[in-house]
């Protein structure tokens, strides 16, 4: 009976961090990824497209994406408004592995931004870097 009763405890308990994984999971695809490719394509034809930063500014200094700017993850809910006036604009997000921009992504469309794409890891991109 009591082989029964923890066998039960563990299925349940499965079943409820499964469940919670999973909504986790769909609030996270309302971003879209880019390649490589694709983000270097936007930034060659899309002379309003916004690429952030979100790292700390010495990690800007050491190397970043052509023209991308800088709002470090910590001061989106301070500073994006200003730094970023136009709600509907598309904006490209990346930091150093992915864990910040995502955050980023999630602040900015609480503040009201509708077209975020999180480019994630510095990492990803192939091309040259930007350090001025």
């Amino acid at each position: 009976m009591l082989q029964k009763t923890k066998l039960l405890l563990i299925i349940v308990s499965l079943t409820i961090l499964t469940g919670c994984g999973f909504n986790n999971e769909s609030k996270e695809s309302n971003h879209e990824t880019p390649t490589t490719s694709e983000l270097q394509e936007m930034i060659n034809q899309e002379s309003d497209l916004v690429v952030l930063d979100v790292r700390t500014e010495s990690e800007y200094l050491s190397g970043h994406i052509p023209n991308a700017i800088l709002l470090p993850y910590d001061q989106i809910s301070e500073q994006a408004e200003a730094s970023l006036p136009d709600k509907d604009a598309k904006i490209i997000v990346y930091c150093h592995s992915g864990r910040r921009s995502a955050i980023a992504t999630k602040e900015l469309t609480a503040l009201g931004y509708t077209n975020i794409y999180n480019f994630g890891a510095i990492s990803n991109w192939t091309s040259e870097l930007a350090t001025k």
